[in-house]
């Protein structure tokens, strides 16, 4: 059993995609499903989050905060500031330039942690960055999306921050609690959580793309090119950003990485609850849930390629 979840962790990209793929091509059998089952599935993915962080491990945002505050100022100017641009240039809809915005706004993805280690990146970084813009999302993602998209949409700042706080933060902090109260039984279980969140990300995008198959199909390749262009820009940004900085190459890796991969699974949930008049806003983040699996995988491979890595700064 072991076996089969570190399998299914570690083709994550590929099974995102084929869910992806079956529910474009078989969108009937989904279509049944009520869009507010991608909620009780995120907040799976947290909870499974909560049970596998400790308070230990937020250290970092006092023993090295500027490092923290630099990854998180990049990821809360660089991609909503992309998204909307690209929105711009592309010219798209208002709905699919909403699920953009929506992507960019959110906070870093679960994932991104997994990458960074297998990048070889700042593991205590990425941890650390991941917890505390989950943590500012309740408050930066509404505000965000109603700065950027606010003016040709009606945006619910209030129901946004509470849905954030439903969501998101409750199953973490629900799981870390099951963690102080059951440390054995969570130890356990953190073998099998990276398979069951991955198979839950997969039920979402599935889910997300069969609800609107035949607009993606009439449509689909401009908003994919938009969603690849935003997650490469990112990764490329929060990379130079460190290297401007004079940042080690291992943190270099762990602010890229964390920049360029997004809580998409948020993104779609949020655009499905605040956002029904726009069904097709819910797309970019799941298209976004499929491509930053596989660009994730494909950095980490570059990464990890390069004979010499800088040493972590000993701060």
């Amino acid at each position: 059993m072991k076996k089969l979840c570190h399998y299914i962790s570690d083709y994550m990209g590929i099974l995102v995609l084929a869910a992806a793929v079956l529910a474009l091509v078989f969108p009937s059998a989904l279509q049944q499903i009520r869009p507010t089952v991608i909620n009780y599935l995120l907040g799976v993915v947290m909870f499974g989050m909560g049970l596998t962080l400790n308070l230990q491990d937020f250290r970092i945002v006092f023993s090295r905060p500027k490092d923290v505050i630099i990854g998180c100022l990049a990821q809360f100017t660089i991609m909503p500031l992309l998204a909307w641009g690209l929105s711009q240039a592309f010219q798209l809809d208002e709905a699919l330039a909403l699920g953009v915005v929506l992507v960019g706004c959110c906070p870093g993805g679960t994932a991104s942690n997994v990458i960074t280690y297998l990048a070889k990146g700042d593991l205590a970084l990425s941890v650390g960055m991941t917890g505390v813009s989950t943590l500012l999302a309740p408050f930066m993602t509404p505000l965000l999306t109603w700065a950027l998209a606010g003016k040709s949409v009606n945006v619910n700042v209030v129901g946004m921050l509470l849905s954030i706080l439903w969501v998101v933060i409750l199953p973490i902090v629900v799981g870390l609690i099951v963690k102080w109260i059951w440390p054995k039984f969570t130890e356990k279980a953190t073998d099998y959580l990276p398979a069951f969140s991955s198979i839950a990300i997969a039920f979402i995008v599935a889910i997300v793309i069969a609800a609107n198959a035949n607009k993606l199909m009439a449509g689909g390749l401009i908003i994919v090119l938009v969603v690849v262009l935003h997650n490469l820009c990112g990764l490329s940004l929060g990379y130079l950003i460190g290297r401007l900085l004079g940042l080690t190459e291992p943190k270099k890796r762990a602010i890229s990485i964390e920049v360029g991969m997004q809580n998409s699974g948020l993104a779609s949930s949020l655009a499905t609850i605040h956002f029904a008049a726009y069904p097709l806003a819910t797309i970019p983040g799941a298209i976004f849930s499929v491509w930053h699996n596989i660009s994730g995988a494909m950095v980490a491979r570059i990464y990890t390629s390069r004979k010499s890595i800088s040493l972590p700064s000993p701060q």
